[in-house]
């Protein structure tokens, strides 16, 4: 079965998307099958697959949605560095998989440094901690710190993953290791090498009027408007900001598997047409590519 035309352009019924959800192939609860067949079971015309630093699980699940008759937008997120401020980055309806495959492989590698070294300090506080722990949790995905949040829980040693963080692995705790840092505009121009749109996720309070028009210049596309830790005040500014530099909304729940609470979903409501715009955004950058 192919994924439906946009109900955007036909005039029917509203239709909703998600484009920034997680699967087990970063440190979401889900295959990448299954989110797709959550996303039909949450009535969506159409998800992103964004997993961190990676875009191993986005072909399963295309696949999964060819199946099921849900659009899946190729995607990853990456965490990025603007001045001393750490920013995340959607990468969008990627073309070229395998060139931003082989750049991310190098991020997952420097996760899993990142991991080792938080397994050091964990030790050094007499919590014996192992690697070998911690990449069971990720079971072969790319390595981030809800998983050692989770092998803590899973030892015994914290009550859950927010206490995990309190104590140990938030910024400023004794066991934090910061990120290595790949550069905004890098971030970026490895989006477009790959075919696709930059997108500013969950910008909130840091979205200020002189950051976006700087990442603007260096070609970001779009601002993540839509999110779940934005409060209206922070949308409706986002949104303006977006139609001020010419960049197109973005949206979505930024789902791990929540099935309650305030992350589940598809629960921004995030109507069709704001894809459509994208396709339009991705389909002129991709003719002016083709022209130069």
């Amino acid at each position: 079965m192919t994924a439906p035309a946009d109900p955007a352009a036909g005039g029917g019924a509203p239709r909703y998307v998600d484009l920034h959800t997680h699967s087990t192939a970063s440190d979401g609860a889900l295959p990448p099958e299954a989110v797709v067949a959550a996303a039909r079971a949450a009535g969506l015309y159409a998800i992103a697959l964004t997993d961190h630093d990676t875009v191993g699980g986005v072909e399963a699940a295309v696949r999964e949605g060819e199946r099921l008759g849900v659009r899946v937008v190729r995607g990853t997120e990456l965490s990025a560095h603007y001045g001393d401020a750490e920013i995340h980055l959607l990468g969008l309806h990627i073309d070229d998989v395998h060139l931003i495959a082989d750049e991310l492989a190098r991020f997952r590698e420097d996760r899993v440094r990142r991991a080792e070294r938080m397994v050091e300090k964990l030790s050094a506080l007499r919590i014996p901690l192992t690697m070998d722990a911690v990449l069971a949790q990720a079971a072969g995905g790319a390595v981030g710190r809800p998983h050692v949040a989770r092998a803590l829980v899973a030892g015994g040693y914290v009550g859950d993953q927010r206490e995990a963080f309190d104590r140990y692995l938030g910024f400023g705790r004794p066991a934090y290791v910061p990120k290595p840092k790949l550069d905004a505009a890098d971030a970026i121009a490895l989006i477009h090498a790959a075919g696709g749109i930059a997108v500013w996720a969950h910008p909130g309070s840091d979205g200020r009027r002189e950051r976006v028009e700087r990442l603007a210049g260096w070609g970001l596309d779009g601002l993540e408007s839509r999110h779940p830790g934005h409060t209206p005040d922070d949308q409706q500014r986002i949104s303006a900001l977006a139609s001020q530099f010419g960049l197109v909304e973005s949206g979505g729940s930024d789902w791990h598997g929540q099935t309650e609470g305030y992350r589940t979903l598809g629960m921004m409501q995030v109507p069709a047409a704001l894809l459509a715009r994208q396709d339009a955004r991705v389909a002129e950058r991709r003719r002016l590519a083709a022209k130069s």
